[in-house]
């Protein structure tokens, strides 16, 4: 049913599964004796953060935000509003951010600034899609799965409206879906 409403798959599943294998890999070898607090941006994050764990061999911590800048629509509105904070303190550890996507940045770059307040030993950020072509403010991800064209995108965590997040892919939604 959901599929109708897909113009094309931009990323499959088995893709999304070897990406999250390789990062894992690398955050086990960045990570390794470190102890990091992965901060999952919800609730888009998910379905990644939940496949990206399993393919992480040292110890984590996990802990999770709401972080809001669409308030529904197709474009981020510019004003970023905490709706969860973490439940824990965030000085002399190393965070690491896990989103869904990076577009416009600004989400991340403030949440990058709240956290080197908030004294933070380092502060990274692993994505599974970029879009460059969507950024307004200076700040690029660490470590980046995928980089994607300026389309609008569903599924594997991303919505529109709250719908497609369950997905098992990635992919551009009709236009005449968010045109309506």
């Amino acid at each position: 049913m959901l599929e109708q409403d897909i113009k094309k798959v931009l990323i499959s599943h088995d893709e999304i599964v070897v990406a999250a294998q390789q990062l894992g890999a690398q955050l086990t070898h960045d990570y390794q004796d470190k102890n990091p607090i992965l901060v999952g941006i919800l609730k888009g994050s998910i379905p990644f953060m939940a496949e990206l764990i399993k393919h992480i061999d040292t110890h984590i911590e996990m802990d999770f935000m709401i972080v809001s800048s669409y308030h529904g629509g197709t474009e981020s509105s510019g004003k970023v509003k905490i709706i969860k904070d973490l439940d824990q303190d965030v000085a002399g550890r190393h965070v690491l951010f896990v989103e869904d996507i990076i577009d416009t940045g600004r989400t991340l770059n403030d949440l990058c600034g709240l956290f080197a307040f908030r004294q933070a030993a380092s502060i990274k950020i692993a994505t599974l899609l970029d879009k460059p072509e969507g950024r307004v403010v200076e700040i690029e991800p660490d470590y980046t799965c995928f980089e994607i064209p300026n389309e609008f995108v569903v599924g594997y965590g991303l919505d529109y409206e709250e719908n497609y997040r369950n997905l098992p892919y990635v992919g551009v939604l009709k236009e005449e879906i968010y045109t309506r």
